[in-house]
């Protein structure tokens, strides 16, 4: 007797909808990343410049990250492309402002992400991003900090870069709990 069984595949629902959307957020948000980090680089600030350098990447990781869990799952996944960066800016509030208002923007998505998958009954993917809404409130909290420490520095940005290196904020990302990136996160 031979059983035809096919190979998992979970049925494509909202949760899925708006999983293929968050690769293209968290996209965004790297590029987003790189283009003030290549700000702060021509203001001569490497610390405030290698700390996006390094969240750049880190959103990238995590897009690679939605993109396993896909695979892994058995759904197609289509790699989008994103839109247009903000590259200028009057002072270095603003990028970092803008981070966190781009932190906070992402933590909505992955509640909602999370809300959709537990009313769906789709307990894999509301487990899948627990670790998420983990990273969401240490990046809103560690943007927050840095955004006080930019307004406290009333302009004096080297007493930023001195805080950026005191601190090490950012450098100590091994999370053994994260979930794995397809092709390996840089």
């Amino acid at each position: 007797m031979t059983l035809n069984v096919k190979p998992f595949e979970r049925r494509k629902s909202r949760f899925y909808e708006l999983l293929q959307e968050q690769v293209r957020h968290e996209f965004a948000a790297s590029q987003q990343y790189t283009a003030i980090a290549v700000w702060f680089s021509g203001q001569d600030l490497p610390r405030l410049a290698s700390h996006f350098y390094r969240q750049a990447l880190e959103e990238r990781n995590h897009a690679m990250m939605i993109v396993q869990y896909l695979l892994d799952n058995n759904l197609s996944v289509a790699i989008p492309g994103v839109d247009e960066v903000r590259n200028d800016f009057a002072d270095a509030r603003e990028p970092v402002a803008l981070a966190l208002t781009q932190e906070k923007q992402v933590t909505e998505q992955i509640v909602t992400l999370a809300k959709t998958a537990r009313d769906e009954g789709d307990y894999l993917g509301e487990q899948f991003l627990q670790w998420f809404l983990k990273e969401q409130v240490e990046e809103v909290s560690s943007m927050t900090s840095l955004l006080n420490v930019v307004e406290r520095a009333k302009g004096n940005l080297f007493h930023v870069e001195d805080y950026l290196a005191r601190e090490s904020i950012g450098e100590d990302d091994a999370d053994g709990f994260a979930p794995q990136a397809a092709g390996g996160a840089l």
